[in-house]
């Protein structure tokens, strides 16, 4: 049984910074860190003491994780960029409510003292003899410490402190990662049993010594089972304290999910059931699970829920019906078709995520080429009157400040100039777009002519398609590109008006111009007759995008969103020569152009390159960072591999920048995830003249010093598919629609009890009982709860097993 731990980040927004720079503004960007390691950097909003950043991370990590960390900064062209606050949240913090954390919270003061990061390991003995009792500390080593000094590295020594005694090791110069091996011996004097501390600190020449951390054992600990092995460095208590608003808030939206995921056949009954759901008339369905998870799910729940399912019927090869299912249900219940699929129900959150597993390649060969051309033109467009800035818009005209005429005229040539690429790229995709979601697009297409048929209502089946395709889709990612990973990075304030201008003429033409002329945004004038020319072509688009033979779902069910041989990622890095000796660090680093698949790593000189060098993926044992201190270079990753029994060997990579090393990290670790033999600890650094840089030892096997970080990725749309943990986010969610299921279609007045209405407790009930309810529906219920109940057993008695308190071997398989 595997156990699975994510964390779901949205990073909103933030309010009342300070200002940093010297116009009275800042230019602020967040790190998120995990422990000791950033997860994820993001973009820079320039000149704002308010931004938004609205970006979104999952991050699947190990278990046992302990803290997550915000920390704003001020982006700085020229010197080090300032640190403006951080937000630190503890494990416990953010399990304490099961629905996560979702609120303003006050930016604290950076404390060297609370910044530390590492563990340290001992060895403790407490013994007796004629003197008395006699504590024995042998200090081993630490690793991970935080870089204390401008070198990127420490001078460390550890004081141990128990009673009024106290004893230092010796100090290991420009390392984070010292071997001491020293035992410290200290004799118990008179009084009440004292606790054993011991503090770790950086070395300074001048000044005071630098705090890197501390850990502290009471006397029962010391006496009951005496310390031994790995512990984790703690910050001196209060170290943190709120600044109590005066250097702003962050609005977070974070929650942690922790399962046990159960080998797959405990989960094929609630599978099948499933799947009946999507194959049975939707109109009629009340007592199926999707039936149930439509009407209980809400909020972001629904978001989350939508996607598991569309994987979950993606890899079964069942999405077209899933969808058709869920839409069909949404038709029946509307009454004014302009309303159509305009709520976030649970069909329409599906939908945008389907779109988004599927489509998102599709997406980016259509956008990316005029969004690039957008950010790198940078040029002033504005046709509202109210937000003209003349004196901006001088740059365009060569006699003096324009007009606002002058400026109109411009702008509207500029926009047409985007938007012609635009939509001449989205009319010609339809050999580009998946052949899933064009048949997707032709149930929905089919469906909308069933429930509306009228003639007055023809339009609608054109808006069915387009409501999703554009307004879900393309729209979204034309205003913020960053979010679909169009564009790398936030746009600043004029490049984003312009993307709002071009977002809200891609929603227009979406909407077939049905509000054009209408509501206050009547300065768009100027370009409607642009927008009602290219509404016909749309319409000659959705027709052919539906047009297609065949009903049944292309390539069948699925493992992943895509094949081993499909490239993941790719793009330019710096590849440092394999021996590169006597060359200075930055002539040993080479640009190459890189592919990730599931099955290999290649490079090849430039992206034409047919001679291709390869690392085969199943070969890779760890992909980790590397420290700066290493080449003195920023952004450096390793890729450890090992062919069969042979030695390891290390390719170091430099990428451009944080959020190209996390994702190329990411991207590695889960296409090298089914690997078995991992290496559980690695060298940060690079051994060099005779020695590691990083731990100092002089031989080359010597043992890695720090931890591997092979559960820590990000996820994306490329993630390959898990059907079973999949099912247990579907099995947790029926669970607090099982007591109202109960209510509703098993307890009536003149039923005979069942074995049912002993089952496990779900949720508060929110509905009541129905007399109404027919023998069919109620032996749907009375399956389903079954279905649930084996599935609350087959985790009680894994728990147990897990306790040691198991009296089967193995949990009955339903």
């Amino acid at each position: 049984m595997a156990k699975s731990s994510s964390l779901n980040i949205r990073l909103v927004e933030g309010r009342a910074l300070p200002a940093k720079d010297v116009s009275g503004s800042s230019d602020p960007y967040c790190l998120v860190k995990v422990d000791d390691e950033v997860v994820a950097r993001t973009a820079t909003v320039w000149r704002s003491l308010s931004p938004f950043w609205g970006e979104e991370y999952t991050v699947h990590l190990p278990r046992d994780f302990h803290h997550l960390a915000f920390y704003v900064l001020d982006e700085d062209t020229v010197g080090h960029d300032d640190i403006i606050g951080k937000i630190s949240l503890s494990r416990d913090a953010i399990v304490a409510d099961p629905r996560g954390i979702d609120s303003w919270i006050n930016l604290s003061r950076v404390d060297p003292d609370a910044e530390v990061q590492g563990e340290v390991r001992l060895a403790v003995q407490v013994q007796e003899d004629v003197r008395g009792r006699r504590l024995r500390c042998h200090v081993l080593q630490a690793r991970d410490l935080a870089p204390r000094d401008i070198s990127g590295t420490s001078d460390p020594f550890a004081r141990v402190f128990w009673g009024s005694q106290s004893v230092e090791t010796s100090t290991i110069k420009k390392t984070r990662f010292p071997h001491w091996d020293e035992v410290l011996e200290l004799q118990e004097t008179p009084g009440a049993p004292a606790p054993l501390r011991v503090e770790l600190w950086d070395w300074d020449m001048v000044g005071k010594n630098d705090f890197l951390g501390m850990v502290e054992f009471s006397p029962q600990a010391l006496r009951q089972k005496p310390p031994d092995g790995w512990f984790r460095l703690l910050p001196f208590p209060g170290a943190q304290e709120d600044a109590g608003g005066s250097l702003g808030a962050l609005r977070l939206k974070v929650r942690l999910t922790e399962d046990r995921i159960l080998p797959s056949p405990y989960y094929q009954p609630l599978m099948r059931l499933l799947v009946e759901s999507v194959l049975r008339p939707s109109e009629e369905d009340i007592t199926s699970p999707l039936a149930i998870l439509e009407e209980l799910t809400l909020g972001d729940c629904r978001q989350d829920l939508a996607t598991k399912l569309v994987k979950l019927f993606l890899g079964q090869g069942l999405a077209v019906p899933f969808l058709d299912y869920l839409t069909r249900r949404e038709m029946a219940r509307t009454a004014d078709p302009n309303t159509l699929f305009r709520s976030n129900s649970l069909a329409t959150k599906s939908m945008e995520q389907f779109m988004k597993l599927v489509g998102m390649r599709y997406l980016h060969e259509v956008l990316k080429p005029v969004i690039s051309r957008v950010f790198e033109e940078k040029k002033y467009m504005e046709l509202d009157p109210c937000k003209m800035d003349l004196g901006r818009a001088r740059r365009i005209s060569f006699k003096g400040t324009p007009s606002e005429e002058q400026v109109r005229e411009t702008s509207l040539g500029l926009l047409t100039g985007y938007l012609g690429p635009i939509v001449d790229a989205i009319v010609g995709s339809v050999g580009r777009c998946p052949p899933t979601m064009r048949l997707v697009f032709k149930q929905l297409h089919q469906g909308v002519e069933e429930y509306f048929p009228q003639a007055e209502h023809q339009d609608v089946r054109y808006l069915a398609i387009s409501c999703f395709l554009f307004l879900r889709f393309f729209a979204p990612a034309v205003l913020t590109p960053k979010l679909f990973d169009v564009w790398d990075q936030h746009a600043d304030p004029q490049t984003s008006r312009s993307l709002l201008l071009l977002a809200k003429a891609v929603q227009s033409i979406g909407n077939l111009g049905q509000q054009l002329g209408q509501g206050k945004e009547l300065w768009m004038a100027p370009l409607h007759p642009f927008l009602l020319q290219s509404i016909s072509r749309v319409r000659d688009f959705l027709d052919q995008l539906v047009d297609m033979e065949g009903d049944e779902e292309v390539g069948g069910p699925a493992g992943a969103l895509v094949s081993p041989s499909a490239t993941v990622r790719e793009g330019y890095l710096l590849k440092r020569k394999e021996e590169p000796a006597g060359l200075a660090t930055r002539f040993a680093f080479k640009k190459r152009y890189f592919w990730l698949s599931g099955e290999s790593l290649s490079y090849s000189k430039n992206t034409e390159g047919q001679a291709r060098s390869c690392i085969p993926v199943s070969h890779i044992c760890a992909v980790e960072r590397v420290d700066e201190g290493a080449f003195q270079l920023p952004h450096v990753m390793q890729v450890v591999t090992r062919d069969g029994a042979g030695p390891l060997h290390t390719t170091y990579l430099q990428c451009k920048n944080l959020n190209d090393l996390n994702q190329w990290l990411s991207a590695l670790r889960k296409a090298s995830a089914p690997n078995q033999d991992k290496l559980s600890a690695c060298h940060p650094g690079a051994f060099r003249s005779a020695r590691w840089t990083c731990c100092l030892q002089t031989e080359r096997s010597a043992p890695g010093c720090s931890r591997t970080h092979s559960a820590v990725t990000l996820g994306d749309w490329s993630d390959p598919l898990d059907p079973d943990a999949e099912m247990q986010t579907v099995y947790r969610q029926l669970l607090l629609g099982r007591d109202q299921l109960r209510m509703k279609f098993l307890e009536e007045p003149n039923m005979d009890p069942t074995p049912e209405a002993d089952m496990g407790k779900g949720a508060s009930a929110t509905g009541g009982s129905c007399p109404a309810v027919g023998a069919q529906q109620r032996a749907a219920a009375a399956r389903l709860l079954e279905v649930l109940s084996e599935l609350d057993r087959a985790h009680e008695e894994f728990q147990l097993q897990e306790q040691g308190r198991s009296t089967l071997s193995r949990p009955r398989v339903p």
